[in-house]
């Protein structure tokens, strides 16, 4: 096949022409080969971050995480110029918790650097299940020992906060699993993004891409930070004000009870095992079960 030169635009940039095209007379349809791509489309980032060695970001990949808490932040870390592994305990393929989308890993947890600038959990349906997992938790500690930054988004941070990285912090998630987290002991806020220290945390799935930019604004500059938004087009203006339990009002709120009801009863129940193991250890605070799950939440 023949290689066709780049097509300049205004004679300014230059960009790879379509890989087919139809053609009306024969009704079909020509493959071109695609032109090695130029420094135009394969270093844009650089303008940002420099000669600097791009950050290591390592995002833990689970079966049943929701994919738009691991979409939206990998995006914007990805448009940063950051180096984002997707890291599981194989290489098998996970699938998210509506079983529609499935992630492949990058590395695996033997593989992945040893030195993280950002480790990140997304949340998910079946969050539970690296609750309760002994490999995913001890790789967590062991990397979140070294990380610059300790992340998670959604009910994300149950799992960091089972591996013992969120004790002493102030930490968002899913308005949904304040309570839950509660009962780890954890500090609860109520903001959509929470920094406490090296601990940046997010709310409930959307609040992703909010988190995403914060983290890139804080890691290399309000600069990258505002490129990536623009190039995602993050403008929002939803159709509807039902975004928080108060604007959604009771109705939708039972809705979305029943509709999470075995997810969110395996949920409490990963909490209390891992309260239990910390009570036959003693190696971490240990929340009261009876308590009032709000005690632990702070309005922000």
């Amino acid at each position: 096949m023949r290689q066709l030169p780049l097509l300049s635009v205004n004679g300014a940039v230059e960009y790879p022409p379509p890989a087919f095209q139809y053609d009306r007379n024969t009704a079909s349809v020509l493959i071109w080969e695609i032109p090695e791509m130029t420094d135009q489309t394969t270093n844009w980032p650089d303008h940002l971050t420099g000669d600097a060695q791009p950050l290591e970001v390592g995002i833990l990949l689970y079966e049943g995480h929701t994919a738009l808490d691991l979409v939206g932040p990998y995006t914007t870390f990805a448009l940063a110029g950051m180096k984002v592994h997707l890291v599981a305990e194989t290489l098998d393929p996970v699938v998210s918790d509506d079983g529609g989308m499935t992630i492949a890993p990058t590395t695996t947890f033997d593989d992945c650097p040893e030195r993280l600038d950002i480790l990140f959990v997304p949340g998910g349906g079946m969050v539970y299940k690296p609750m309760l997992d002994p490999a995913t938790i001890a790789w967590l500690a062991d990397r979140g020992a070294t990380a610059s930054y300790i992340t998670a988004v959604c009910n994300g941070p149950l799992v960091l906060a089972a591996a013992g990285l969120l004790d002493g912090y102030r930490v968002a998630t899913h308005w949904a699993s304040r309570d839950q987290l509660a009962r780890l002991g954890v500090e609860v806020s109520t903001e959509r993004v929470c920094i406490d220290r090296n601990r940046f945390s997010g709310g409930g799935v959307t609040a992703g891409i909010d988190f995403g930019l914060t983290v890139v604004a804080h890691t290399l500059g309000e600069k990258a930070a505002r490129f990536a938004q623009l190039v995602m087009e993050y403008d929002p203006e939803p159709p509807f004000n039902a975004g928080s339990p108060e604007s959604a009002g009771p109705e939708i709120v039972a809705l979305r009870t029943r509709f999470m009801a075995e997810p969110d009863t395996a949920l409490r129940n990963a909490v209390s095992h891992v309260l239990e193991q910390r009570a036959a250890t003693s190696s971490h605070p240990v929340s009261d079960e009876n308590a009032d799950p709000a005690a632990g939440i702070v309005n922000d």
